[in-house]
């Protein structure tokens, strides 16, 4: 079992570490530019737990080979305080799931005025903000082409800005704006759908991984109290 606890622990890191370094993260982070999206601080707090969980299962394996009271207390405790810690973390993630239109929201605006810009100061984010686009199948931050002001007609990185990729003109991907076939979906919407799946699988891990611990704590203070008898 506290193999288990660990390969558990394993998962949970790695699905983490997945999570913040992923492309679609990088992405967040780019759109969002200098404010930092919440739902990353909760990715932050499983590569902590995952990583305590292994060292705590490793310490109740040799509390249990040894017999060891001390351990399996510390065990105990160390893992009760993640419970807590874990229960805590998913309610609050999925009270800020329904909140995360709004807050996102707020960010963006900043991020959408530095699209309309025109002196050249902010040219290298619009440069990200444009390859977004493109990978992320979207058009502006909020409000579609609008965003982009002026500089709408402006091509950059060598691409019409929200230009719709040749496969992509006949379908529902795409509208006809202007003279020219852009991706309709502002970025604000993709963005939004990936921090709410992903936000969901941290809400699955937590609540998921609280089953197992929960036994944990059983079979440790089960352990604990056999030990104490002899």
């Amino acid at each position: 079992f506290y193999f288990l606890l660990q390969l558990c622990g394993s998962i949970i890191l790695g699905v983490s570490i997945w999570i913040r370094v992923s492309k679609g993260a990088q992405q967040v982070n780019i759109c969002s530019h200098t404010r930092t999206i919440s739902v990353f601080a909760g990715v932050d707090l499983l590569i902590a737990v995952g990583s305590i969980i292994m060292v705590l299962g490793f310490l109740g394996c040799c509390g249990a080979i040894k017999e060891s009271r001390c351990m399996l207390m510390l065990f105990f405790i160390g893992l009760l305080l993640i419970l807590i810690l874990q229960v805590t973390g998913g309610i609050l993630g999925a009270v800020y799931r329904s909140q995360i239109g709004p807050s996102l929201n707020l960010t963006l605006q900043v991020s959408k005025d530095l699209l309309q810009d025109t002196t050249g100061e902010h040219k290298e984010f619009q440069k990200n903000i444009q390859r977004f686009q493109r990978t992320g199948q979207c058009c502006g931050l909020l409000n579609g082409p609008e965003d982009w002001g002026k500089n709408f007609n402006t091509p950059l990185g060598g691409y019409d800005i929200c230009e719709c990729e040749q496969k992509d003109i006949s379908t529902e991907l795409c509208i006809m704006h202007g003279d020219r076939h852009i991706y309709k979906t502002p970025c604000g919407e993709v963005i939004s759908k990936y921090l709410k799946d992903h936000l969901l699988i941290i809400i699955g891990i937590a609540f998921g991984m609280a089953a197992i611990e929960i036994l944990g704590l059983v079979f440790s203070m089960s352990l604990y109290c056999q030990i104490k008898r002899k």
